[in-house]
């Protein structure tokens, strides 16, 4: 077997493992798993269409963000929301965003193109999420909403504060979508955005801190 093979297998391996995880969080946050469920490795690897190897390695990701957890001689079962750990993670997620807007809005003009960029990108988020607002589905909404942080975050330039916020919006992401389908409240969200996104682009980091808060 030859080095260009052996890269082969390993980066199909690591595509199949993000692929899992991603997929089973997703399920996590949207509540297609449900708190509270079992869930097993052959089953879950019969849907993904992938061996137990990816769910394996998925597993032990989600086990550090306590989104599972296992019960002895039982399996694994989906973590039950915690309302400690929402209120704990809520703490950190806005800690780090008003950091990460005040960030964003300051550096934001400082570069002409990556700005025009993340700015379309920004752009269609928003419609994105008025179309998903109009259909009611609330797994996309959340999804776009998810794609319009990380885009804003993204130009602060910290891969570690990305990170950070990423793991902790898990947690009340499963919030946001029970209070999404209680309260269908998509409008005061989307004018909630357009407000943040243009203070970070007239470089109004104080407005920004505000908005987020």
């Amino acid at each position: 077997m030859g080095r260009n093979d052996l890269k082969g297998i390993v980066e199909q391996r690591t595509t199949l493992g993000d692929r899992a995880y991603e997929s089973i969080r997703d399920a996590i946050i949207s509540l297609r798993l449900k708190p509270g469920q079992m869930v097993y490795e052959a089953e879950l690897s019969s849907t993904l269409g992938v061996s137990r190897t990816p769910v394996r390695g998925a597993f032990r990701l989600l086990l550090t963000e306590e989104l599972i957890e296992i019960l002895p001689q039982r399996g694994i079962r989906i973590a039950y929301i915690s309302k400690k750990t929402v209120e704990e993670a809520r703490f950190v997620r806005e800690s780090l965003e008003l950091s990460g807007f005040r960030l964003a809005a300051r550096k934001w003009r400082s570069s002409e193109e990556p700005s025009r960029s993340a700015e379309t990108r920004i752009e269609a988020s928003l419609a994105e999420q008025r179309k998903t607002a109009a259909s009611e589905d609330y797994e996309a909404f959340l999804q776009s909403d998810e794609f319009w942080y990380r885009s804003i975050l993204e130009q602060a330039g910290n891969a570690t504060l990305l990170k950070v916020i990423s793991d902790m919006r898990a947690h009340l992401n499963r919030i946001r979508y029970l209070e999404l389908r209680t309260r269908h409240h998509f409008e005061a969200v989307i004018e909630q955005h357009s407000a943040m996104f243009e203070a970070v682009r007239n470089n109004q980091e104080d407005e920004a801190a505000i908005r987020v808060r």
